[in-house]
């Protein structure tokens, strides 16, 4: 009964968070909401005490956040930060709206017609080693491949968000 209570609480809590994230005008109030969704998926990790996935998903975010508040300092210009531009238009809320509603009605119609809901999962739990190894092997179906173009793909954009930033010196 704790679980479920505990679970309840973290998810209205993360809700809650990305909600203020996605809807907040200001980035670093977005990028801080975006600290606390991770930090209450780190707390389903511990509720199902996956401690090791639980301290893996705070260490790792919590250094991504750090490097989205850096760039979103060298990147976005003072006015921005201080909250003085001009906001949203509100067509092209709607028209964002709409389009996340699309997305919502497309995902629940693939999942009604696969019969994902009604299929009735087994009452199995995986190991935490089995885990890793599915991670971090090279075997059929494991994802050491995926994680190694992911971290080439986060280091190209880190380089061009770099490059992005540097301010061109003029010749007078």
């Amino acid at each position: 009964m704790g679980n479920e209570i505990m679970f309840a609480i973290l998810a209205v809590f993360i809700i809650g968070s990305a909600l203020m994230c996605v809807t907040t005008t200001r980035i670093m109030r977005a990028a801080t909401f975006m600290l606390f969704v991770l930090f209450g998926v780190a707390g389903i990790y511990f509720l199902l005490d996956y401690t090791f996935l639980g301290a893996a998903q705070i260490s790792v975010y919590a250094g991504g956040v750090t490097m989205i508040y850096v760039f979103a300092i060298q990147l976005v210009s003072k006015r921005t930060l201080q909250g003085l531009e001009e906001r949203v238009k509100s067509s092209k809320m709607i028209v964002g709206g709409l389009a996340a509603f699309a997305g919502l009605v497309v995902v629940s119609l693939i999942l009604l017609k696969t019969g994902f809901y009604t299929q009735a999962l087994p009452n199995v739990e995986v190991p935490m080693k089995e885990i890793g190894t599915a991670l971090v092997g090279s075997d059929k179906y494991q994802y050491v491949l995926p994680f190694e173009l992911i971290s080439v793909f986060l280091l190209a954009c880190i380089i061009g968000g770099l490059v992005v930033a540097r301010k061109e010196e003029k010749d007078v």
